[in-house]
């Protein structure tokens, strides 16, 4: 088992990495100092996890909460449904709230924790090759609203995140495409050798070779402890994390939170940034020959879905939480490895790319 330390001085916590992880007993007593236990996940995962999981904790007596599965549930409706259930069943400030599953199910949980009580602990168990990378990682919690995606939440660190390699052999193809491109993500704005490694071994990955996949995880999770280590609440380095995100959240709003998977339209979101970091004379044609082979080879849409033609992107874009008074920034690259937050660039560069993404998918 790796384990690797989000270091924030009293909320630092542990990120435990390994196979079988779900049924050590002593890992999650290390964590659990209380007899008030609720576990949330959803519909999928609940079949596949729960009973296991709520057999590690049998000391503890934990409680279930089980939600529909799906982005469009990531919802106030739903945290107004999780708080009231911990005050029906008399939960008190030193219950502890444990998220089993992807990264709504993670999102859920960390912000009803947050608003319950002004904050109670919570442990994020994520099942999602997405979710352990990326969303678990970070205290980052929110719901979506119809106007944005995670316009609504809170900075609440967890007290440790628990990622279990051995669930994602029942993990779809899909969603394991989708927690790759969050994994090309930090090679990408952070780490080239790291990005050099994924070239040279993205077929183990696309074949669940567990040492690869460990590999991955925990190279991942330390780019990201780092960041997030510098800046917790997002004033300037964290930002760097939402490389792709301006562009792929216009498209998650664009098409109601249907249709695609988060790290889908990240996949394609990080492509579109590449493109106009590009036409900006930073990144060199090579790079981003590069960066759309990685892309096509683990098969992230390239293309916007042809919902989204006639959408305005641009304005959807508006809404975005690295907005400030001055305008829209974006994160873009100067070469592979090395990314920057800015606002600092040429409008007509990201129409150009915008028209140049839409004609492509006509």
């Amino acid at each position: 088992m790796k384990e690797i330390l989000v270091s924030l001085g009293e909320k630092s916590y542990p990120i435990y990495i390994g196979e079988n992880v779900l049924k050590s007993v002593d890992l999650f007593s290390k964590v659990l100092n209380t007899t008030q236990v609720l576990v949330i996940t959803n519909t999928t995962v609940e079949k596949l996890y729960a009973k296991l999981l709520l057999d590690t904790l049998n000391q503890y007596d934990p409680e279930l909460y089980v939600i529909e599965d799906g982005e469009s549930y990531k919802s106030l409706d739903v945290i107004n449904d999780i708080i009231t259930q911990l005050l029906q069943r008399r939960f008190s400030r030193n219950c502890i709230i444990i998220a089993l599953g992807g990264g709504v199910v993670g999102d859920i949980s960390g912000f009803a924790a947050a608003c319950y009580q002004r904050g109670v602990g919570y442990i994020q168990v994520p099942t999602t090759l997405l979710a352990q990378v990326d969303s678990s990682v970070g205290g980052k919690t929110a719901v979506n609203h119809a106007l944005g995606k995670n316009m609504i939440g809170a900075f609440h660190q967890p007290l440790a995140v628990v990622s279990d390699t051995t669930v994602l052999s029942t993990l779809p193809d899909r969603e394991l495409v989708a927690g790759l491109a969050e994994i090309i993500k930090y090679g990408l704005i952070r780490d080239y050798d790291f990005f050099c490694w994924l070239e040279s071994n993205i077929n183990k990955l696309l074949a669940r070779d567990n040492l690869a996949l460990q590999e991955a995880i925990e190279r991942s999770c330390i780019n990201k402890a780092i960041i997030v280590a510098e800046d917790e609440k997002e004033k300037g380095l964290r930002a760097l994390l939402n490389f792709g995100h301006t562009f792929g959240h216009a498209i998650e709003t664009g098409l109601a939170y249907k249709d695609w998977l988060h790290g889908e339209a990240v996949g394609l979101g990080m492509f579109m940034a590449a493109e106009m970091s590009h036409r900006q004379g930073w990144l060199d044609r090579e790079s981003l020959k590069r960066i759309e082979s990685i892309l096509s080879k683990v098969q992230l849409p390239l293309v916007l879905p042809e919902k989204m033609l006639d959408t305005d992107m641009r304005d959807l874009m508006s809404v975005d939480k690295k907005a400030t008074d001055k305008g829209l920034r974006l994160v873009l690259l100067k070469e592979i490895g090395r990314a920057l937050v800015t606002s600092e660039y040429e409008e007509q560069y990201l129409s150009q790319t915008l028209n140049h993404f839409r004609e492509a998918a006509r």
